[in-house]
């Protein structure tokens, strides 16, 4: 019989009775919950459920930040015979909530108290919910509420009274019972429910650990939301059949206070390994830089020339100080001792290395974190595959590549026509094996699409070199199209806009059959307003001239791909964007624009800007300088 994550669990507390499990802190310091701890912890919780009605087969919601309980919340679902549907804290607008409650068929919510204001504010839109558990003490509850502590009691109660209730139901649960039902906001379409059962969890865990092993006395700390999938299996139960720890973040009053929390615990806990995603690797890479500056022009030339023999030494990783690069260990090692080692303490001193999911990893990002010596492996997956398809790590791996495939798993490189493509031919990638979702929930056409013939197809497209490495280079559904059919993806032409230009946030390329390719481009506006007051110290940001000023800034930062420009011939001409339309928001989860992996909904923002688009085909689109553009920068 395959394990369910309740085998899982058993199977850690029986080897790993003792050992911290979670590690929280709510105070002064974390404080850990042992394996046993954790077990008793989740039997009493699913106790309460049960008692309070909770039957087989029931959707539970959860939305909570990262903390203990969270990950016994769930484990506590899950003993039920229930199906946890976790929801992301970043679901501000009340109708994103409350299609992912109704349509998911949630009849009970598990929340904290900072989340509580949002369930309150649509509770009349949802008369299905029958009982909502609070994990935080309230001053009052209002109808259908209880709090954590309260229902805790229930659950001993009910335990004294029915001592096997729990065990039975949790020796029930079959490998192809559901899990979760994992909402993603996608990058092209409305939310789907991810359909994920206990076996695509545990089997993932198993395919994870063939690219990496966690000894037991490894910590994390999860600063990616738990409601993903890639927390679920990188992070919690990778962990657990490992019989290592997991740290969460600890909470602050806002979003903004938490976030600084990050680097405070990070030190306090001192992980081994850490989940990341791009987002997250350009802040600590721009907080380690901003470091290096305030120190002095000396340090920062030293350590410019530092990374630049660590580059050289390092090579894409698999070559690492391979022949003549031998002669670079003396300096490197000296750099690493006077230079690096003084960065890896700003990290707790025991980070070894970090995975990267979500979108695509710059390699000069990958190449950066590989110098100072705290390596950021790319890995690749999605949520329908739960979610790990491959990925770098310490064995084996290639800088810019998505590294080895877990195992066991088939994939295979097909194009258009479903026809199998050998190394280094891109198509789209599609795979198979018991990671692959159950599907879409209430949505069998999209099933029917997704998974064929028991072989998912991602929608990415990558390929895969003699080695055994898979490249994955963007979405198929987000490719330009030119007038004559010719496709191209134009993800590494907008990460290289935005990421190497000061004056540029963020970019989203279109062509859908047209004569040229567009951008629209969320400027960073106070980098042009700085830019300006250099060039033109006494000009008023507020005149027609300072903006233009500021626009023509923009387009040669453009044209800097074109003939003639600093990295001419990096892409090919013809995608690069020839009319432009600055908008005047950033793309933001808040403003639906961006998902929780901090992915670009491309779809959402073409549906949005539809007008701005259209207008960069019509006569004379091309020149930057219009009203339009000048309203935005305002």
């Amino acid at each position: 019989m395959k394990p369910t994550i309740i085998d899982l669990l058993n199977d850690s507390v029986a080897k790993y009775a003792n050992n911290p499990f979670l590690w929280e802190k709510t105070t002064t310091e974390f404080k850990p919950t042992t394996y046993q701890e954790t077990k008793q912890q989740a039997h009493i919780l699913a106790a309460g459920l049960i008692e309070m009605g909770v039957k087989v087969g029931d959707k539970v919601a959860l939305l909570s930040e990262g903390r203990n309980a969270w990950i016994i919340g769930e484990l506590g679902v899950l003993h039920t015979g229930a199906v946890n549907v976790p929801l992301s804290i970043k679901l501000e607008e009340s109708n994103d909530l409350i299609f992912r409650l109704r349509h998911s068929e949630a009849e009970y919510i598990l929340v904290s108290g900072a989340q509580l204001k949002k369930i309150r504010a649509i509770a009349d839109a949802l008369p299905q919910i029958k009982m909502i558990v609070i994990f935080d003490e309230q001053p009052s509850y209002e109808k259908n509420e209880i709090g954590l502590a309260e229902l805790q009691k229930k659950g001993e109660e009910f335990l004294k009274m029915n001592p096997d209730a729990v065990e039975k139901r949790a020796k029930a649960i079959l490998p192809d019972n559901l899990a979760n039902i994992s909402y993603t906001s996608g990058t092209t379409a409305d939310p789907k429910g991810i359909m994920l059962t206990h076996r695509n969890y545990t089997a993932n865990v198993e395919q994870a650990l063939t690219l990496m092993t966690i000894p037991p006395t490894y910590r994390t700390l999860i600063i990616l939301p738990l409601d993903h999938c890639f927390a679920h299996v990188a992070g919690f139960y990778s962990f657990m059949a490992s019989g290592a720890s997991v740290g969460t973040v600890q909470s602050g009053k806002s979003g903004m206070e938490t976030l600084k929390n990050i680097p405070i615990n990070i030190n306090e806990l001192k992980p081994n390994l850490l989940l990341s995603v791009p987002a997250l690797a350009k802040s600590f890479k721009k907080n380690i830089e901003n470091g290096i500056r305030s120190k002095g022009k000396m340090t920062k030339m030293m350590f410019n020339h530092a990374l630049k023999v660590a580059y050289l030494y390092n090579a894409e990783g698999w070559n690492k100080g391979k022949g003549w690069r031998k002669i670079l260990k003396p300096e490197l090692d000296f750099f690493d001792k006077i230079l690096f080692s003084k960065i890896r303490e700003s990290f707790g001193g025991q980070l070894e290395f970090f995975i990267g999911g979500g979108a695509l990893l710059d390699i000069d990002l990958q190449r950066f974190f590989y110098g100072i010596g705290i390596p950021m492996f790319q890995g690749y997956g999605l949520s329908e595959a739960t979610p790990i398809i491959s990925s770098n790590g310490m064995a084996n791996h290639k800088l810019g590549s998505s590294g080895y495939l877990v195992k066991p798993m088939e994939l295979k490189i097909c194009d258009s026509q479903g026809n199998t493509l050998p190394n280094f031919v891109k198509g789209e990638i599609v795979i198979k094996g018991e990671n692959v979702m159950a599907g879409y929930f209430k949505n069998e056409k999209a099933t029917s699409e997704t998974i064929k013939e028991n072989w998912l197809h991602t929608g990415d497209m990558g390929y895969m070199d003699n080695d055994g490495y898979l490249y994955v280079v963007g979405r198929f559904k987000s490719l330009l199209i030119s007038s004559d059919g010719e496709k191209y993806s134009p993800e590494g032409i907008e990460e290289a806009l935005s990421d190497s230009s000061y004056f540029i946030d963020q970019v989203l390329l279109y062509n859908n059959q047209n004569p040229y390719t567009s951008a629209l481009i969320v400027p960073n506006k106070e980098a042009l307003k700085r830019y300006v007051s250099r060039k033109k110290p006494h000009l008023d940001w507020n005149t027609r001239e300072a903006k233009e000023l500021a626009l023509n800034k923009l387009q040669r930062e453009i044209n800097e791909y074109k003939k003639g420009g600093k990295y001419e011939g990096m892409f090919p001409e013809r995608w690069l964007p020839a009319a432009s339309a600055v908008i005047g928001e950033p793309f933001t989860e808040q403003n639906g624009l961006v998902n929780s992996t901090m992915k670009i909904m491309r779809s959402k923002v073409e549906e949005r800007y539809a007008a701005r688009i259209e207008g960069l085909y019509v006569t004379g689109a091309k020149g930057i300088l219009n009203s339009e553009n000048i309203d935005a920068i305002s």
